[in-house]
């Protein structure tokens, strides 16, 4: 692995690492709903983190273990859809992880190429390609416009801004992790 490539695969794991702490930080900050949405992506931000590390690092562990606690988080996802259609990002990003963690290559830096399925991967690059220009326009206009501009409701358990953030930061590091599979 070159250089340049070994040192955007570690500012991604930090990146991953860093939006995990702060949303674990919101849920023990937190309780009821803001809880129950930091939870998840606390759970996404360092599972990314883990699949974004580069070279060998649990090449026989990562993937069984990753593929069940996203599987776990997927059927959690789908039992939370039942409280409304704005968990469904939760429920995708899950299935995507699943699907990251099983495909050889898949998005950790390893440097192979042709892996996973090329319609499965175009449409997850698309929802996250949209996703992110989504996020990050809500990010820019929402301090001018003062609209909420989150996907599903804050509950005051940190700044808005800070918040959204977090979650285009993620949102991006799955969008780059779907681009180096």
């Amino acid at each position: 692995m070159s250089l340049p490539a070994s040192v955007s695969s570690w500012l991604l794991v930090l990146l991953c690492a860093v939006s995990g702490a702060y949303c674990l930080g919101r849920v023990r900050r937190s309780g009821g709903a803001a809880s129950r949405e930091a939870g998840p992506e606390a759970l996404m931000g360092f599972g990314m983190a883990v699949m974004a590390v580069p070279g060998g690092f649990g090449e026989g562990w990562r993937a069984p273990v990753l593929g069940a606690v996203f599987c776990g988080a997927a059927l959690h996802a789908g039992w939370l859809l039942r409280g409304g259609i704005h968990h469904a990002h939760h429920l995708v990003g899950s299935l995507s992880m699943v699907y990251m963690a099983f495909m050889p290559g898949s998005g950790h830096g390893a440097g192979r190429h042709g892996a996973g399925l090329p319609l499965v991967t175009g449409a997850l690059l698309l929802y996250y390609a949209g996703y992110v220009v989504l996020g990050g326009s809500r990010l820019v206009t929402a301090g001018a416009a003062g609209a909420t501009g989150a996907p599903y409701p804050l509950a005051g358990d940190g700044p808005a801004e800070v918040i959204r953030a977090c979650r285009l930061a993620m949102g991006t590091g799955m969008l780059a992790m779907l681009l180096a599979m």
